[in-house]
């Protein structure tokens, strides 16, 4: 993904950022079912932050901060080894649950190598080989989009027949099909029991 494009991502990304977290509690009718597929373990390098969901629906939020400082240092082209030019944004090391502290890494993944090269200012975090419900979103602005799914995950989940969330981790994938943010497509990954 080109500069540019990340450049748009993030100008649409700092907006909804804050509006996903305060959505979290108005739920949405479900209207999309997540599919089920094993994912590999793999290592992602990138920045991070440690915050909650209430801390992000106020004016201390941390995400769209980690937003405007991966594009506008061009971070993505310091990070060694990556697998492909999919920016990846995880959710993980929940204390508890959606309600909890988690950590929040955004990244590329990275070739599996021993000691990985991590730039000044970055870590790398091994996300866990499981279950995840990967979750499609439909294609319009990127924050939107993006809004909306998570909309619709946090409501697939308050039924019990939909099963369970892990809270290990959880990850979305920025590829060629944000590339457009006014007509992105985004993949998240949901880890399940």
């Amino acid at each position: 993904m080109q500069r540019s494009a990340f450049v748009r991502i993030l100008r649409n990304w700092v907006v909804g950022t804050t509006i996903v977290v305060a959505m979290s509690a108005a739920l949405a009718e479900v209207t999309v079912k997540g599919r089920i597929a094993h994912q590999d373990a793999f290592e992602v390098v990138g920045i991070t932050a440690s915050t909650n969901n209430a801390k992000e629906a106020g004016p201390d939020a941390v995400i769209g901060k980690q937003w405007q400082s991966f594009v506008a240092f061009h971070l993505a082209d310091k990070i060694p080894d990556r697998l492909d030019h999919d920016i990846v944004a995880v959710y993980t090391d929940y204390t508890s649950d959606a309600n909890g502290q988690y950590t929040f890494v955004l990244g590329a993944r990275v070739k599996p190598v021993v000691n990985p090269a991590v730039p000044e200012g970055m870590i790398v975090k091994t996300i866990p080989a499981g279950r995840y419900a990967v979750f499609t979103s439909e294609r319009g602005p990127v924050a939107k989009v993006v809004v909306d799914t998570w909309k619709q995950i946090w409501s697939y989940y308050q039924s019990p027949t939909n099963g369970t969330r892990a809270y290990l981790a959880d990850f979305e994938v920025y590829d060629q099909r944000a590339a457009d943010p006014n007509d992105a497509q985004v993949d998240i990954y949901i880890g399940v029991k």
